[in-house]
């Protein structure tokens, strides 16, 4: 699989539209650090709603062999109380990323809502956790790692490992 099998930049067009019609009047998004963060500042400018960023490293099932990255770091400009939040990520996969940042979310107070939107899901999952908006649905194998990448022209693409 390469960039021009999947185009990062026709699926996010794809991920807007479905963001869209989750949106409610009170929605604000959240990126998960750090493909979804990308996704959530840009698709927050488009489409002028809220958005903040998550980090899942605090919540980690693999905390203590991963560790903590400088970079994770959770800015919820909001009231996320009675808020519905539209959790933005890059990549789906085991689920597991997801459930700690809900876990993060959780910590900040109680949203009346939370949904799920992701650019790329790729199956596999081990959790019970599945989207409510996908923009595309790919299958690779368990060793191959799927990773948004962002330009300096803030131009979107996919990297395979």
């Amino acid at each position: 699989m390469s960039d021009l099998l999947l185009d990062a930049e026709a699926l996010y067009l794809e991920l807007k539209r479905g963001v869209q019609r989750l949106l409610t009047p009170d929605t604000a998004l959240v990126g998960i650090w750090s493909g979804g963060a990308w996704l959530a500042e840009r698709l927050a400018a488009d489409l002028g709603v809220a958005s903040g960023v998550i980090s899942s490293a605090m919540h980690r099932d693999d905390f203590g062999s991963r560790g903590m990255a400088k970079a994770d770091h959770t800015t919820l400009p909001f009231d996320v109380n009675g808020r519905d939040i539209l959790l933005i990520d890059d990549v789906l996969y085991t689920g597991r990323t997801t459930r700690a940042v809900i876990n993060e979310l959780f910590d900040f107070g109680r949203p009346a809502r939370v949904q799920l939107a992701v650019l790329v899901d790729r199956g596999g999952r081990e959790l019970p956790i599945e989207p409510a908006f996908s923009a595309a649905r790919v299958t690779l194998g368990a060793a191959q790692k799927l990773r948004l990448a962002r330009g300096d022209d803030g131009r979107f693409r996919f990297e395979v490992q």
